[in-house]
């Protein structure tokens, strides 16, 4: 009997348990679905946005400035009262200048969608990237804003028949691209002596907003084959500063720029014989004629101080001398007028505007007479061999090699 009654015991014993933990299981799930449910969150509409703005419940109206037209006129078509336009005025005068929104730039007026069709915002496209917002909705604020740029990587290649600008042309690459080029191995090629069948090949970057091309970015890394020599240069940041370099980590940069002007042709060389087309003798010419329209800066070739400026009526005619350094000086004739404050005495940077292209003193034609002296005899400018600038760090140098791999 008692045997009986304990075993009975022990069944109720683990009944009662198998309840307890059933049970128990059946809450946690139960909380851990309900945790479950409240946790699913619905994805969010998406909005309509344009400059930052949720556009859903407003109209959206887009113009172009029209000709003489100015802030006032724009908003008094949507019943913006002059109080309010005069304080817009006032609250832009640090961030944007309303004196000079200009003629066939857009601009988007965004209205309330009832019957009142109140401005809340006005928004000024000041550049293909930068916009201004004009803020009335229930107070007046007025700030600036970016437009988010996309950059699309190409490449170009080919050989040159003509120049390069014609060629990129013909090709369907933006020629543009040739000035950067220009202005990149300005330290390392004349790009007034690119000879036919000189080839280059370029990595670059096409600039685009809302899908729409708005000019060329930074060319990341060029090869030009010039003289039998390719001549690379390769994009690359070091200290937070960037610049180009060649395949031997060596800065394309120069205490020299090859030539004092942009892009204009050669029509006169270094010689000790050459026949003067006024006074019709021969005599010495010691430097480079760079054939250039009348008004084309003239840039200084390297740091340094003017130690002259004079007029030579039966020679260079308004002429600029600048000192580098101990040995190398240069001279700039022919010229129409000098650029603002340089005078005597004053400090100019390599590539500063020095002065301008013209005829003045004996001259048949506009044009520049380019002269470097070293250790004050006169040199043939298109030889002088310019040291480089700072070139890679060590620290650098092997991520720079495999930025170099890449692009090669």
């Amino acid at each position: 009997m008692f045997k009986k009654t304990f075993i009975e015991i022990i069944i109720l014993v683990a009944l009662a348990f198998v309840i307890v933990i059933v049970a128990d299981n059946y809450n946690k799930n139960k909380t851990i679905k309900t945790i479950t449910k409240q946790e699913i969150k619905r994805p969010e509409p998406e909005h309509n946005i344009e400059y930052g703005i949720i556009t859903d419940s407003l109209i959206i109206i887009k113009e172009k400035v029209k000709r003489n037209e100015n802030l006032s006129e724009i908003l008094l078509k949507y019943n913006v009262d002059y109080a309010t336009i005069d304080l817009l005025a006032k609250k832009s005068k640090h961030i944007f200048d309303v004196r000079k929104i200009k003629y066939g730039n857009n601009y988007t007026v965004l209205c309330s969608n009832d019957s009142m069709r109140k401005v809340q915002y006005l928004i000024y496209e000041d550049s293909p990237t930068s916009y201004v917002v004009f803020y009335l909705k229930d107070s007046v604020k007025v700030y600036a804003g970016k437009k988010t740029i996309k950059r699309k990587i190409k490449t170009a290649s080919g050989i040159i028949n003509s120049s390069l600008w014609d060629n990129m042309k013909a090709n369907g690459t933006n020629p543009y691209l040739s000035i950067e080029l220009s202005e990149i191995y300005t330290w390392t090629i004349d790009f007034f002596d690119i000879k036919k069948g000189d080839k280059y090949r370029v990595i670059y970057e096409d600039l685009y907003v809302d899908e729409k091309y708005i000019g060329l970015g930074k060319v990341l890394a060029a090869c030009f084959y010039h003289d039998f020599n390719d001549y690379y240069a390769f994009y690359f940041e070091q200290d937070s500063v960037g610049d180009y370099f060649d395949d031997n980590a060596n800065s394309l940069q120069r205490t020299f720029l090859k030539a004092p002007l942009r892009y204009r042709r050669i029509s006169s060389k270094f010689s000790n014989i050459r026949w003067h087309p006024i006074l019709k003798i021969r005599r010495p010419h010691h430097g480079v004629d760079y054939a250039a329209p009348i008004g084309t800066p003239v840039h200084a070739i390297g740091d340094g101080i003017i130690i002259k400026t004079a007029y030579q009526r039966m020679g260079a005619g308004r002429y600029v001398k600048i000192k580098h350094n101990s040995v190398y000086t240069s001279l700039y004739g022919h010229l129409s007028r000098y650029a603002k404050g340089i005078k005597r005495g004053v400090y100019v940077k390599q590539g500063q505007t020095i002065a301008y292209v013209g005829m003045t003193g004996l001259a048949t034609g506009p044009h520049l007479d380019f002269r470097i002296f070293k250790n004050g005899k006169a040199i043939d400018p298109l030889k002088v061999k310019s040291p480089p600038a700072k070139p890679i760090n060590s620290a650098n140098i092997d991520k720079y090699n495999l930025l170099k791999l890449k692009m090669i």
